[in-house]
């Protein structure tokens, strides 16, 4: 309703605006292999942070562990996760604070690589040259730009569940989160179950710019990531950290951001309305589990 409202005083018709966003993102099979394609490196960054965060470990530099993907591939997204988490468990270093200014290190760090010894001679510009044919990304469906990226994430999800709720690491992952002073007291090393969540959130966050570099865009180039990194949060929060749900979180998300664009230019509606509707369902979504929350309190205070 909130957005409805947007929308009407923008000056487009409501039902309309809905309707080009709907289409352009799923109205056919090439929209719906236009926005999955947009929601794979959502999907790593979700699963990235939703790792993180069930560890207590706040990771929110998974943009920048997806520019360093992709530069240098998945090991160097786990390299960038590792130092918040090695000054939180040695120096106690607020994580928020630490992986959120590295964003803006490796941001400069690779403007200096393509403004300097990767910059393209050919085009002028500040993108890296190509990369070699043998390194892209298998396209699975022809006259589409669906990559072989779409399916690791796909497949991804489900793996990432598996550990988190059936294997032993998973276990200490989640133990440490809810109380890591009876994770310690029951025998398990806190400090390294947070440097092993770190590696395994940054490595999937570096994943995003892998795929990104090597289904999408086949090069380095300043603007890789529009916030994808960011917008992980919205998926991992909105799917309550379920690797499970950060799929069919990050294809709305992919859907309301690649429909806003057309709806954009059909219509002249500001395509940064794509940023107020994925506010407004996160938002939406707290309001709802506080809500939640009282009442089983309620419940609980009656009994």
């Amino acid at each position: 309703m909130l957005c409805s409202g947007l929308i009407a005083l923008a000056g487009a018709g409501v039902l309309e605006a809905y309707g080009v966003m709907f289409t352009a993102s799923l109205g056919d099979s090439y929209a719906i292999t236009e926005t999955m394609v947009r929601a794979t490196p959502m999907i790593f960054t979700g699963l990235a942070v939703a790792v993180a965060f069930r560890a207590k470990f706040w990771n929110i530099g998974a943009e920048g562990q997806l520019l360093a993907g992709a530069v240098a591939g998945a090991a160097a997204g786990a390299a960038v996760a590792l130092v918040p988490a090695t000054l939180r468990v040695k120096f106690k270093v607020d994580d928020v604070v630490s992986s959120l200014l590295l964003n803006s290190v490796i941001y400069y760090a690779l403007m200096a690589l393509i403004e300097g010894p990767w910059k393209d001679s050919f085009s002028g510009y500040p993108i890296s040259p190509p990369i070699e044919d043998s390194a892209n990304f298998p396209v699975l469906l022809e006259g589409t730009r669906l990559h072989l990226g779409v399916v690791a994430a796909l497949i991804a999800a489900p793996l990432i569940w598996f550990l988190i709720v059936r294997t032993t690491l998973g276990f200490r992952i989640r133990v440490t989160g809810e109380n890591p002073e009876a994770a310690r007291y029951g025998g398990i090393h806190v400090e390294r179950v947070l440097i092993s969540t770190a590696l395994l959130s940054g490595a999937l966050a570096g994943l995003a710019g892998v795929g990104e570099v090597g289904g999408v865009h086949f090069q380095v180039m300043s603007d890789i990531s529009p916030g994808y990194g960011y917008s992980g949060i919205v998926v991992a929060m909105l799917a309550r950290l379920n690797p499970l749900g950060v799929v069919p979180a990050a294809i709305f998300l992919a859907a309301v951001m690649t429909g806003a664009e057309a709806m954009s230019r059909a219509t002249g509606v500001p395509a940064f309305l794509s940023d107020v509707i994925q506010g407004t369902a996160l938002l939406a979504m707290l309001v709802a589990l506080l809500f939640t929350a009282y009442r089983i309190r309620r419940v609980g205070v009656a009994r």
